[in-house]
Parts: structure tokens; C-alpha cells; sequence
């Protein structure tokens, strides 16, 4: 797959993930009681996982290799993304993947200390964003519009002003691709 042919099939997997969480949010918005089953099939979609792979791609531990030793440029350069992408797929569906372990480096603290930084695998990372694709609409309908922890479109000096947590739920439907969830109630079931 060349680099055109790459960017338009990104295209069009980020309009066809970007429908299929706003009907997932719209769900769960709906009714909040609503069970979802069998979200594996969509982790392991091959627009999520693209969509996945573009994101991981894209940020500053791109660079970084896990305990495998792979990074994303050499998974493009040596493997394919095609390629790459269509394993890690057949490896979720099958159920056969299995996350590994993390690499561990000592960073320094401010005052002098060190704490752990742990490294996931790239692959770790493509199945992370995936899962994280598919979950946070979910999740994201659960919250009231004075949260904002973890949430990068609704951090703490752009809600303050509008804070009041005694206001009711928010029914508006719209769905941000941007924000993320810190809920922990369990609405799921892979």
C-alpha cells in the first residue's frame, strides 16, 4: 500500500470510527442501563486498528521500543503497516493476544528521587488506542458536564467558571472524539 493509498484508507476509516462512536455514545446516552456486548469485534476492527496505529504513529513515545525492540518507523519500514495491522487483527480475533510485559526505566524526580516509567510494546499501544476508540463514547455519556479530570476539550480553568455538579446530565447528544472518559463504572463486557 503506498503512502496515498495509505492516506485515504485512514480517511475513511477515521469518518467510518468516528459514525460508529457517535451511535455508541447515542446508545448509551439513551439508556443508561444498556449492556454492551462483544465490543471485541470492534477493537479489532480494521478502521479502529487503523485509526489506532495513526494515533500511536503520531505521538512523542512513537519512538520509544517496548521489550520488543520495535518502533513504529521500523514496523513500517520492515514489516508494513498492512501487514502489521492484519496480524494484530487476526490476533484479537482469534483471542490468541496477549499483552507484554512492560519495560521499565528509572526517571528522576524533582526532588531527587526516581519513580517508574514503564514502556508498553508498540503493539500494547495500537491494541490500548483501539480499545480506547471503542470505549470512551460509552463511558463519555455517563458523565455530567461539570467533570473534567482527564478530559483534555474540559480541563479545570475552562470548566471552573461553569462549575456546578448540582446541574443534571447532559442530553445533547453531541459527541467529541476528543475528549476522554475517566469513569469507572463497568458498562462492558468483551
Amino acid at each position: 500500500m503506498n503512502a496515498d493509498e495509505l492516506e485515504r484508507a485512514l480517511y475513511e476509516a477515521e469518518r467510518r470510527v468516528l459514525k460508529i462512536q457517535t451511535k455508541l455514545h447515542r446508545w448509551a446516552r439513551d439508556d443508561p442501563h444498556r449492556r454492551f456486548d462483544d465490543l471485541c469485534n470492534l477493537v479489532a476492527d480494521p478502521g479502529f486498528l487503523l485509526v489506532a496505529w495513526d494515533r500511536v504513529r503520531g505521538n512523542k513515545g512513537a519512538r520509544t521500543a517496548g521489550v520488543d525492540g520495535r518502533t513504529a518507523s521500523s514496523i513500517s519500514l520492515w514489516v508494513g503497516v498492512e501487514e502489521f495491522l492484519d496480524a494484530l487483527r487476526w490476533q484479537i480475533k482469534d483471542r490468541s493476544f496477549r499483552p507484554m510485559p512492560v519495560r521499565e526505566r528509572m526517571i528522576p524526580k524533582a526532588g531527587g528521587k526516581l519513580r517508574r516509567l514503564g514502556i508498553a510494546t508498540i503493539t500494547d499501544r495500537v491494541v490500548q488506542a483501539s480499545l480506547k476508540l471503542v470505549l470512551e463514547p460509552i463511558f463519555e455519556a455517563d458523565f455530567l458536564p461539570c467533570s473534567y479530570g482527564f478530559r483534555p476539550t474540559a480541563g479545570l480553568m475552562t470548566r471552573w467558571p461553569r462549575c456546578a455538579c448540582s446541574r443534571p446530565r447532559s442530553t445533547s447528544g453531541s459527541w467529541r472524539a476528543t475528549s476522554k472518559p475517566a469513569s469507572t463504572r463497568s458498562r462492558t463486557s468483551l
